[in-house]
């Protein structure tokens, strides 16, 4: 089930969502701005795991063998 969110934006931005929409062939606002939020989650979530992988270089983190080790 889809929700709905109303956002304003200030005239500038909307002529810049315009602009970006019309050159990667974005077909609605929505899809746009579902796009961009697919976007930040992935990027969180590399970085996430860019810090991991970071912890384990550098002996911090756990390396597990089974689901066991999560104890």
């Amino acid at each position: 089930m889809r929700e709905i969110i109303n956002i304003s934006l200030p005239r500038e931005l909307v002529v810049e969502v315009g602009k970006i929409m019309r050159k990667e062939k974005f077909a609605t606002k929505s899809e746009f701005f579902r796009h961009l939020l697919r976007m930040k989650i992935e990027g969180k979530l590399l970085k996430e795991l860019a810090e991991s992988r970071k912890e384990l270089v550098e002996g911090k983190g756990k390396l597990l063998k089974s689901l066991a080790d999560l104890n």
